[in-house]
C-alpha cells in the first residue's frame, strides 16, 4: 500500500529536515502535476506551460462534511489518504500521460489543516523519490490568486480578493512570488461564516439543500426571498478605515434572528422558521457590502499609493466564495464604477482543486524559481502568512469610503 511506502520513504528521508534545492528549465515546454489536499478536497491536475490543462480530477468530500455540518479534520484526512492515490492516477489517465512525462510536481504545502496538507506532500515525496522527479512547493492562497491567468491575460500587478471557507484576504499581486497584504479577516473566514449560519438555520433539513455546502444553500435559498430586505444587518468595521474584514458578528447577529424568529412561531427540534429565505438573502447581502465596502477602500488605497497598472486596471476574485454569483455581480458592479474591470476563475476553479497548484508550478517554472527534492514536515506550515503586511500602511492613509448600495434582486 502506498501508504506504508510514503511512511517508510518519509522516516529515511526526514533527518534531511528541509529544502535541497534546484533550478527546474523554463526553456521548454514544460507540464507539471499538481496535487492539492489543503482541506476537504483531494484535487490533482496536469498543466503545461502554454496553460493547457491536460487532465484534472477532484474528489469532493462535500456530501461527508455536510453530514456532520462542517469540516471534521480527522475525516478529511482519512479521505486524503484513501483518494490521493486514485486522484492523481486519474489525472494522469484523463492526460494520457504518466509519471515519467511530467517535469515537476507541484503541492500544497501551506496554509491548510495540518493532517490533510501532509497527506499530499507525503505522496509527492514518494512519487518524486521513484519517479526522481524536483517538487514545487506551493503557497495555497497565492494559488487562488494566480489561477485565474490561466484563463485571462492579465498582467502585474493587480488587485486580488481571496474569500474561502478558511480565509479572507486583500492583496496586490506584484509577481508570481510577491504579494502586498493590505487586509485579512480578524475573526472568521467568510465561507465559515455562511457555512455556520446555513447550519444554524437547519437548511439541511430541507431536501434541496441536504447534499449542498452551506455557503451554496443560502446562495440558492435567497434566490426564493420574497422580502430580501426584510431583515437588517450592520456592516461590520464601518468606522474603521483599514481594509480588514470581521464576520463574526454578523454570524452572531443571525443567531439571535433566528432564535427570536423561532421563540415568535413556537418552533421546536428540526422546524424551520418561515421567513428562511428572506434571512439568507438579507445575510448574503450584508456579507456583500462588507466585502464591497473593503474593496473599494482597497482600491483607493493601491491609487493613492500608485501600486496598479494604471494601464491594465483589472482585479481578480478568487476562492471558494468567489464562485458565490450574487456577490460577484455585486463586487463587479462597484469595481465597475471605479473604472475598473473584475474577474474570477470559472466556477468550478474557484473552489479548491489541482489545476491551480499545478498552474503555480508553471508560473513558478517561468519565473525560474528554485525546485525541491523533499519537503519536510517543518516545511509545512498550516497558518502561513500571505507576502508582505502593510496594513497599518493603509490604515495611516485614512481612507474614507461610503457604505455601499445593491439592489434587492438575489
Amino acid at each position: 500500500m502506498w501508504v506504508t511506502k510514503c511512511i517508510k520513504l518519509y522516516n529515511k528521508l526526514s533527518p534531511l529536515n528541509g529544502l535541497t534545492k534546484r533550478t527546474l528549465s523554463s526553456s521548454n515546454k514544460t507540464t507539471v502535476l499538481g496535487i492539492e489536499t489543503s482541506c476537504d478536497d483531494t484535487g490533482c491536475a496536469v498543466v503545461n506551460s502554454e496553460a493547457t490543462i491536460l487532465g484534472e480530477f477532484l474528489h469532493s468530500q462535500n456530501e461527508i462534511h455536510v453530514k456532520y455540518g462542517g469540516v471534521n479534520p480527522i475525516n478529511a484526512w482519512e479521505l486524503h489518504r484513501d483518494n490521493i492515490e486514485l486522484a492523481v492516477n486519474t489525472a494522469l489517465d484523463d492526460a494520457r500521460i504518466g509519471v515519467n512525462d511530467i517535469d515537476a510536481i507541484a503541492v500544497t504545502t501551506k496554509p491548510g489543516l495540518l493532517l490533510s496538507l501532509m497527506i499530499g506532500v507525503k505522496y509527492t515525496n514518494f512519487l518524486a523519490k521513484k519517479y526522481q522527479k524536483p517538487i514545487i512547493p506551493v503557497h495555497h492562497m497565492e494559488a487562488h490568486a494566480l489561477v485565474v491567468r490561466i484563463y485571462y491575460n492579465i498582467p502585474f500587478p493587480y488587485l486580488a480578493l481571496l474569500i474561502s471557507g478558511g480565509h479572507c484576504f486583500l492583496t496586490v499581486v506584484n509577481d508570481v512570488n510577491d504579494f502586498l497584504l493590505i487586509g485579512q479577516t480578524l475573526d472568521n473566514a467568510p465561507g465559515e461564516v455562511m457555512d455556520k449560519a446555513a447550519r444554524r438555520m437547519k437548511l439541511k433539513n430541507m431536501h434541496e439543500y441536504s447534499l449542498t455546502s452551506g455557503g451554496k444553500a443560502i446562495e440558492l435559498a435567497a434566490k426564493n426571498a420574497t422580502n430580501p430586505s426584510l431583515f437588517e444587518f450592520p456592516i461590520p468595521l464601518q468606522r474603521n478605515r483599514d481594509c480588514d474584514f470581521s464576520f463574526s458578528g454578523l454570524k452572531d447577529s443571525l443567531v439571535r434572528k433566528v432564535i427570536k424568529k423561532e421563540s415568535e412561531h413556537g418552533l421546536m427540534g428540526d422546524e424551520i422558521i418561515p421567513e428562511v429565505y428572506d434571512l439568507c438573502a438579507s445575510f448574503q447581502t450584508s456579507i456583500t457590502k462588507h466585502l464591497a465596502h473593503r474593496l473599494e477602500r482597497a482600491i483607493k488605497f493601491c491609487e493613492v499609493k500608485n501600486l496598479l497598472n494604471k494601464n491594465a486596471k483589472n482585479i481578480v476574485v478568487s476562492g471558494g466564495v468567489a464562485s458565490n454569483d450574487y456577490i460577484f455581480t455585486n463586487l463587479k458592479s462597484v469595481v465597475n464604477h471605479l473604472g475598473y474591470n473584475l474577474y474570477r476563475p470559472p466556477h468550478k476553479v474557484c473552489t479548491d482543486n489541482g489545476i491551480m497548484i499545478a498552474w503555480n508550478g508553471i508560473e513558478k517554472t517561468r519565473k525560474g524559481i528554485k525546485t525541491c527534492q523533499f519537503i519536510s514536515q517543518s516545511d509545512v506550515d498550516p497558518t502561513a502568512p500571505l507576502g508582505v503586511n502593510i496594513i497599518d500602511q493603509v490604515k495611516e492613509a485614512n481612507i474614507s469610503v461610503k457604505s455601499p448600495r445593491f439592489s434587492d434582486v438575489n
